[in-house]
């Protein structure tokens, strides 16, 4: 049976990554609260 995660960089970036994040004004909300929680890594790069 094939396992539940299969990773792909490219869709990774094309949903989670940074440049996504901060077109939408909610999504440099996620931004700004993992900045302040002092998260090490704000989206995937």
């Amino acid at each position: 049976m094939k396992r539940t995660y299969q990773p792909n960089n490219r869709h990774k970036f094309k949903t989670h990554g940074f440049r996504v994040r901060m077109r939408t004004t909610d999504g440099i909300n996620v931004i700004k609260r993992r900045r302040l929680k002092g998260r090490k890594r704000i989206a995937a790069q």
